[in-house]
Order: structure tokens, then sequence, then C-alpha cells
């Protein structure tokens, strides 16, 4: 199923900048899918909220579900480098157990260590494709890889951040 997905570089303008704690998620990223996401933290209480925790709601509450293509940092980091990523906006699917919406980043590097608790900025710059639900596990997996596979292509060589990626952690 993954190589009959339209896949086309919907830009954002402006690109969304999120800034956001990485948190623990389900754990079938990396364990069950073969691909280690980050789970941005999203602040679901009604009222006042700090900038960036408005920011991210916002985004959730107002872009369609599906997978976006980003630029990502781990801004707090040991390995603080800007890296392409594929990004998981919705409600997962295949799985069928959310209450909310989560925001996932597959950032397209290998890391040598976990990263929660840190501090994840995602330079959001484009939508790919709808979310879907698969027939397979194996489907799933292959859909990813080829999203995964298209954002590496489709963002270039360097984000056009305006200092985004510069700011402290």
């Amino acid at each position: 199923m993954a190589q009959q997905l339209a896949r086309a570089l919907r830009r954002l303008t402006p690109p969304e900048a999120l800034t956001g704690a990485v948190v623990h998620g389900f754990g079938r990223g990396s364990a069950q899918l073969g691909f280690p996401t980050a789970n941005l933290e999203i602040d679901w209480t009604d009222g006042a909220k700090t900038p960036a925790a408005q920011r991210i709601r916002n985004f959730v509450d107002t872009h369609d579900t599906g997978i976006y293509a980003a630029w990502a940092q781990v801004a707090d980091g040991p390995d603080s480098g800007v890296y392409k990523a594929a990004v998981s906006v919705g409600w997962n699917p295949h799985f069928g157990d959310l209450e909310r919406k989560t925001v996932e980043a597959w950032l397209l590097h290998d890391f040598d260590a976990d990263f929660y608790g840190r501090t994840l900025r995602l330079l959001v710059v484009g939508y790919v494709r709808p979310e879907l639900k698969f027939d397979s596990l194996d489907g799933l997996v292959a859909a990813i890889r080829a999203d995964g596979d298209f954002c590496e292509r489709e963002l270039g060589d360097a984000p056009e951040d305006g200092g985004f990626f510069a700011g402290d952690a």
C-alpha cells in the first residue's frame, strides 16, 4: 500500500515553529515499528499556557492530521544538530488506542541516546499526506519508511529558519 500513497509537499506559509519537551509515548516507534520517534508534549488543559505550549496546541487544533516534513533539533541535547524529520500529527489510527492527538517526530538521524525530557524544536515546513489506517503492520512500516525517504529528498540541504535553531534552549 505504501507505494500507492500520493505524497506531495504542500508548503506551510509561514512554517510552524514548535518548541516543547520530549515525553514518553506508547514505546511503539522504536520497539515495534523500528523508527524511534520523539513525542512532543501537548498541554491539553484549558486556560493559560506558555507561548510555546500555546503554539503546539494551536498547531494540533488547526492543522490536518497526517504526515509533515520538518527540520528538528534536540536543543539541549549532546547532539544539537539540525536534522530532517518526518512528523506524524494525529490519532495513530492503525492502533486505535488514543484519546488525544499526538505529535511524533522521526528525526532522520542516528542518535547515541534517547532524549526524553529534552527540548525539541520543530520547524514544520510542509504537509505530505493524510493520516491513514493500514491493513497490516508491514503496510504501516513500509509507509513510514517511504515518508522518511520522501522528507529526506524534499527538504533539501538546509533550513531557512530565521534563527529559530540558534536560540537558547
